[in-house]
């Protein structure tokens, strides 16, 4: 997809990872179009799927998230039913923001969040005790030093 996308496209998907708020009017201003061709670029691009959304950024804190951690997840089975089934409970925690397969020793690696320590911990021995875990390893995040979209156009 990446090869039919123009000069113009990247542009429009560099600024709206930046700001996905701006009206049409602002966004064909800084990639230099008019607002009509603009607004039906974005329109292709979200048909193509190649912009999934939109959301707006919270600081966890100020709504009393206090702890962001990193769980590596190793299973007793990578057969597909084990998978699956780990999955799916991923996908119904609140706490976990994140979830990624990995290849090599660890089978995942989870993005999660938490009010305290004592959430933290209860939810690292919920985690552990799910049928098919072998093995968690956590490590807590002291800082975030870098936070980009995805996707470097530039």
């Amino acid at each position: 997809m990446r090869s039919k996308l123009d000069e113009i496209d990247l542009r429009i998907l560099t600024e709206l990872q930046r700001d996905g708020r701006m009206t049409n009017v602002e966004l064909a201003s800084r990639v230099g179009i008019s607002p009509p061709p603009c607004l039906r670029r974005v329109r292709a691009l979200e048909e193509a799927g190649v912009i999934t959304g939109y959301r707006a950024q919270l600081d966890e804190r100020k709504l009393g998230i206090e702890v962001v951690c990193f769980a590596f997840v190793h299973l007793a089975s990578q057969a597909e039913a084990d998978l699956a089934a780990f999955q799916s409970r991923i996908r119904d925690w609140p706490a976990v923001r994140e979830c990624w397969t990995l290849s090599g020793d660890i089978d995942f690696i989870l993005k999660c969040v938490a009010t305290d320590l004592k959430a933290f911990q209860d939810f690292v021995g919920d985690l552990t005790a799910l049928p098919n875990v072998r093995n968690v390893r956590t490590a807590l995040a002291l800082d975030r030093v870098k936070d980009e979209p995805i996707a470097p156009l530039g």
